[in-house]
């Protein structure tokens, strides 16, 4: 699909959250009919709220959330459209799938499966081509002074606007390294730092900004409006907190 007739975001503010390989397939159905049913009460109305199972329950997951507004999301991506890639799972296979994001260029991935900064380039490129949105990890690897943060993130960043058309959307989510799966976030002055140099890489395009690593409630009022919402991550599994964030990003004008 052409980048002009790629999907849109329909909402100013955006909660995501990535189940990475923490549930089975049971327990994954579970929580997408949980999830469902915050979306038929409203609790996520005023945001586009996305869920990013694994790979075997995107199909199940489709029906799971038909006729609410959740959007489904893949954990990653291959960078050819098709051919003899054994294992691998192309983007036109999730947009069939009924995918609107993927997930690319984790730091699992670039640390665990070698992924450099021109793959992660290749399989934006591959979503956007097939109407696929790229929810685009970046993050510096040790804490540091936001500026050094900024210039890491950049460089990540111009790699992979080097491969993408201009048009091309893209959801850029910030989670700095060493600030994944921690007890807490980045702190807030940090990240609304780290924020507003990267806001101004991002004008002209189609983009969108996200914090995640261990974000929870409270973090989103304190980043005062420096992004345009959360990426979750463990936190997420109990439906009952993740209301609890959609209700605050909802809440805040």
């Amino acid at each position: 699909m052409n980048a002009e007739h790629a999907p849109r975001f329909d909402r100013p503010r955006l909660v995501g959250v990535s189940l990475k390989m923490y549930m089975d397939h049971a327990r994954t159905l579970s929580w997408l009919g949980e999830v469902a049913t915050l979306a038929r009460e409203g609790r996520a109305d005023a945001v586009e709220l996305f869920v990013i199972p694994d790979f075997l329950s995107l199909y199940p997951a489709g029906d799971v959330l038909r006729g609410t507004d959740v959007k489904l999301g893949a954990q990653d991506v291959f960078q050819e459209d098709s051919g003899a890639f054994t294992g691998e799972i192309s983007a036109p296979m999730l947009a069939q799938a009924g995918c609107r994001y993927v997930e690319i260029g984790h730091a699992e991935r670039r640390r665990l499966f070698g992924e450099t900064d021109a793959i992660v380039a290749a399989k934006s490129a591959a979503a956007i081509r097939a109407g696929v949105i790229p929810v685009l990890c970046i993050g510096e690897p040790e804490q540091g002074d936001p500026a050094d943060a900024v210039a890491f993130c950049a460089a990540q960043l111009q790699v992979v606007f080097d491969a993408i058309p201009a048009d091309g959307p893209l959801l850029v989510a910030y989670e700095p390294v060493w600030a994944i799966g921690a007890a807490e976030p980045a702190a807030p002055a940090y990240i609304r730092d780290v924020a507003r140099g990267l806001r101004p890489l991002l004008q002209g395009r189609p983009a969108r900004l996200i914090y995640g690593g261990s974000a929870g409630p409270g973090l989103f009022t304190e980043l005062e409006g420096t992004v345009d919402g959360l990426f979750l991550g463990r936190f997420a599994h109990d439906t009952a907190a993740l209301a609890t964030v959609l209700d605050e990003v909802s809440a805040l004008r």
